[in-house]
This record gives structure tokens, sequence and C-alpha cells, in this order.
């Protein structure tokens, strides 16, 4: 047969049996839906990851551009004056820069809240209430940003409410006399305003102390005080939960401070005091409140810019108030001795004080653990028999897990125990004098219930009860050690530093700080290839369509997020017993002695 005849009897076969075209073209097609499988990658799984590709680097767009909006936030709050930062209108009633002694803080008057004028939501019979912000770094307003907040919750409840603010730049000079003096200004001044009851005071964490001195202070205070987060025993603590209280030792004192507001041509930057607060956990205050917002960057956002907005302001204080708050409080701790010298011829003793104390704290607190808060007790009343002759009345709350910025910020906290706590003073204010814990039973679940949805307790407790460890004589060699470096930095060194400080070198140092350049480094201002990214960002907010939290890839990136978060908590687990080793080799032994039982706990 020749080649031909096979030709056609090929084409004839192939004619006569199309099938067999049929399922050679099935058996190619199977090969192609199969190649990813010889690969080892299930077809699957690709879909799989070009979508989860497709939406990282939509999160990365999106999160990269939440960046850039905080730190145009930031100039933008800058280039305002860093104004409070209030969620309500309200009028200056007294500005302390005009006082004969002058200072930077200022008396305000909630006016409107939303749309709602003071005349329709303030029931002038009640009692007004002073809110006072914390002056520890940042700007005023965490006491009334958002609506469910100690302000919002005081309107809620129909009191007059008014705020204590403070200016960015201190008054030359200005010292904690003067702010002291300054407050007590603006208690009389609501107190005029309001001369059938005195008002409530609120202090928020280094305002709460501020308060309990004008409470101890020659004249003393008539109405109840609220200390939210307040330290008052600085020393008290727990081994491997409280670091901050030995960094006082490991730094030699207060002169680095006083060296800081040397180098800020008399001012201390505020920023440092917020660095120090992010090392103290930065498995959260920096890794997991970024990797949050970049797994939930569509949900995340506005609550993430509307906290950024406060904790990225950041205020002065001058060198006398620095100086004088590490050395009498932080390192000194004189406040809790009744060793603290407001000016002259007054020294503030806790025993004075005559108004109610309600004392709320939590053990979910790193900054002001109730150590602190609650420390100071019984090292200035020997028992409960003591607390009782000197007529006092304390009442302590506590919170098992909420942290510190939580007591002020959290609206369920606001909801519950701030409403709780306005709506029980009148209850305290006649309880006979005494020790006593608020317990707050709602059956209910829902933190708007009001009484007698919700039930308060005050329950009788000893001074005793608060048993906490006592201090040892480590801190007495701080105070020694500071004291004697101080010295020698105040008489030979400040001098020159001061001489060499100008402030041009003051605003350089300011905008060189780590705080400052990590933010605005997203700025289009200082970085205008954020342009690009808020271009892309408009594209990408069009487009976006989010993953599903279920889907396997998110949940792999959730974990590593995790586990990342486990590590550096162990990093920095080791650096603080670390510090506290070196501690313990510095100042002597028998620095942590074993953990102590909460107040107020039955032993089992």
């Amino acid at each position: 047969m020749n080649k031909v005849t096979k030709r056609r009897h090929s084409v004839e076969g192939s004619a006569r049996n199309p099938a067999s075209k049929i399922k050679k073209a099935g058996q190619s097609n199977q090969t192609n839906q199969t190649q990813p499988e010889l690969l080892g990658v299930p077809g699957e799984k690709v879909v799989q990851a070009s979508e989860y590709g497709r939406d990282l680097w939509q999160r990365s767009i999106l999160f990269m551009d939440t960046l850039r909006e905080r730190a145009d936030n930031m100039l933008g709050h800058e280039r305002a004056g860093l104004p409070p930062l209030l969620d309500f209108k309200y009028e200056m009633i007294l500005d302390g820069r005009d006082f004969e002694a002058p200072s930077n803080y200022a008396l305000l008057r909630i006016t409107e809240v939303g749309d709602d004028c003071w005349d329709d939501c303030v029931d002038p019979e009640k009692t007004p209430v002073i809110v006072i912000d914390p002056r520890a770094g940042h700007g005023p307003g965490i006491g009334g940003f958002k609506h469910d907040s100690e302000v919002g919750m005081a309107l809620h409840e129909g009191h007059p409410v008014y705020f204590v603010m403070f200016y960015p730049e201190p008054s030359p000079g200005q010292t904690l006399a003067d702010v002291l003096h300054a407050l007590r200004r603006f208690v009389d001044e609501v107190a005029q305003r309001h001369p059938k009851t005195p008002p409530i005071l609120y202090g928020n964490c280094q305002a709460g102390w501020a308060v309990a001195i004008l409470s101890a202070d020659c004249e003393g205070l008539v109405g109840p005080a609220v200390l939210n987060g307040s330290p008052m025993s600085y020393w008290a603590g727990e081994a491997g939960v409280n670091p901050m209280r030995i960094t006082g030792g490991l730094l030699g004192g207060v002169w680095l401070a006083h060296l800081a507001a040397d180098l800020g041509d008399g001012r201390f930057d505020g920023a440092w005091l917020a660095q120090n607060f992010e090392n103290l956990k930065p498995e959260k205050a920096i890794w997991e409140k970024y990797a949050g917002l970049f797994a939930k960057v569509d949900t995340e956002r506005e609550r993430f810019l509307e906290f950024e907005r406060w904790w990225n302001g950041f205020y002065f204080m001058s060198r006398e108030e620095i100086v004088a708050i590490v050395e009498n409080l932080f390192i000194g701790n004189k406040l809790e001795n009744g060793e603290f010298r407001i000016c002259n011829g007054c020294t503030a003793d806790l025993r004075r004080i005559r108004n109610p104390l309600v004392i709320f704290a939590s053990y979910g607190d790193n900054i002001t653990p109730p150590h602190q808060a609650l420390g100071w007790i019984p090292a200035v009343y020997k028992d409960t028999d003591d607390l009782k002759r000197a007529g006092q009345r304390i009442v302590y709350l506590t919170n098992p897990h909420v942290g510190h910025l939580g007591l002020f910020v959290s609206a369920k906290v606001a909801r519950l125990e701030h409403r709780a706590i306005l709506e029980s003073l009148d209850e305290i204010e006649e309880l006979n004098p005494g020790l006593y814990e608020m317990q707050i039973d709602n059956p209910s679940g829902d933190p708007d219930c009001h009484k007698p949805q919700f039930s308060v307790r005050f329950i009788e407790r000893k001074v005793e009860d608060i048993d906490f460890a006592k201090q040892p004589e480590s801190f007495e060699r701080v105070r020694a050690v500071s004291e004697a470096n101080e010295a020698f930095y105040r008489t030979f060194v400040s001098p020159w530093v001061q001489a060499a400080t100008n402030p041009w070198i003051a605003e350089t140092l300011k905008w060189q700080h780590p705080m400052r350049v990590s933010r605005y480094v997203f700025s289009e201002v200082f970085n205008p290839w954020m342009r690009v990214v808020a271009g892309l960002a408009d594209v990408v907010a069009k487009e976006r369509r989010p993953m599903s939290d279920n889907y396997p890839m998110i949940k792999n990136e959730r974990e590593f997020f995790g586990r990342v978060s486990e590590a550096m908590e162990m990093v920095r687990e080791l650096r603080d017993a670390g510090n506290e080793h070196v501690f313990r080799l510095l100042y002597g032994q028998n620095l942590f002695e074993p953990s102590q039982k909460k107040p107020g706990k039955d032993e089992p």
C-alpha cells in the first residue's frame, strides 16, 4: 500500500469514527483542567489566593490612606492651635491666663448637646458636675470627646456640666501651686453659680490626684469627688504587672525629666509621656492597634481616627511643674505620706479630707492599678476605727478587666458605671463614716438601663481588707539617689544646658520626636507620595468587596497576627523581668513580695 492509500484509509477511518476525535479532544481538555492539580495547586486554592491577594492589596491601600488622614488631622489640629476635642458646644467662663498667678487652665460651661441647648437638657436644681481632664501629655477632651462619655452621661442625667481644659503651652514659670490655685478658683466660681449644692468633681488620672490635693489642702472641699484611675500611692504595685513604678529608679530619678525640660527651653514635651504609655505594652498599644485596623479597615477606620485625634495631640508642661510632679509624687511618694507642700504654709494632708470620695479603679489598668488607687488608705488610716473617727466616707468601685483609658472613654463603662455613680451620689453622702465597696447588680446586661433595672449596693469593708504588700526600703533608696542626682544636675549641668538652648533648638527637637515623626511621615505635606495613595484609595473604595472573616486565608492572617502579639508579649515580659532584676541589684533585695489579695474579697 502506497503512501496515498494509507493517507486515504486514515482519513476514511477518522470520518467513519468521529467519536475518536471527540474522545481525544475530551482527553486534551481534561488534561488542561487538571494541570494545576499536577502542579500541586488545586484550582480552588488558586482562586482563593487570587481573591485574598485582591483583598490584601485593597486593605493595604485603605490602611495607608487611614494613616495619611491621621497625619493630616494632626497637622490640621496643630495649625488650629490644638483646641479641646469636645463633642459638645461650650462657652468660656474663666481663663487662668488672666489670673494674678497665671496658669494655662480655663473653665468652660457646656452649652449645647447636638441640637439641644442648655435649657433643654439641664435641670438647674441638680448638682453641678465639674469634669477635670488629665494633663499627662495629651490635650483636653478625653472626658467628653464623644456623647457616651463622662460629660455626656452627666448631661443625660440633667446635671449642669462644667469642663476644665488647658492650653498647649504653659504660662511662663507656671508652677503646680499656680494650677491648684486656679482649680480652686474654678470650683468657687461654680459654687457661686449654684449655691444650693456644692459641685461634684470628676478627676481623671492626673486630675484625680489634683482633686485629692484640693480636698486635702488648707481649705478643703465640700462636695463629693470621683477619682477615676487616679494614682495616690505611687510606690504600690505588683511585680511583673506594674513596671512603671520602678522606672524612676532605673533612670536615676528626676534629673532626666529636668534635662528634657531644659532642652525644651523650659518646657517638657508631653510626647515623652505618651511614648512611655505605649512602651508599657507595645504588643497592644502598637502592634494590635495597627493590626486590628489593617484587619478591619472597613469598619475600624472612623473609630481609629476619632481616638487618634486626641491621642496624638501632645501638650507641654513647664519645667517647674514636671520636676515638682516627678520629685514629689512618682519618686518621693509625698502625697501618701502627708509631705506634699503646695505653697508656703500649706501642706496637703489626706487625713484632712472630709468630702466623700468615690474611687473607680480597674484590675486591667497597668498604669494606675488598684494598688495605687487604694493603697494610700491603710497608709493614712491605721484601721477602720481611725477612718471613722476622721469622719470620712470612702467608696471604691473596681472593674475586673477594662484598661486605663477605658475608665474614661469606654462607652459601656460610661453608660453603666458612671451613670450608676451619678445616680448614687445622694446615697453616698448619707452613708455613715467608713469604707464601702460599691457593687452594681445589672441582671439585664443592658448598659443603658436605669434604676430600678439595676441596683447598687454599698458593702461595708475594713481598712484592713486593703491588704496590699508594704513597699520596701528600696524606694527610699531611689528617693535618696534621685535627690543626689538632681542636686548635682541642677547645680553643675542645668545652667549650661539652659545657656546652650534656644527656642529654635527646642522647636527642632519637638518636630523630631519619634511620636511625631512616626505620624507625620504619612502626611502629604511631608511625603508627597501619599497623594498617590489618596488617589488609589478613592478607586479602591468604589470597587471594595471585603472578604468574609470565615475565609481560610483570612483566618490564617488573624492567627499570624495573634502569634506576633504573643511573641511581643513574651519579649515585653522578659524586658520587664530584666528591669526588675536590675532594680533589685541597684536598690536592694526583697522588692517584690508575693501577690496581694484584692480589697474587699472574702478569704476562701
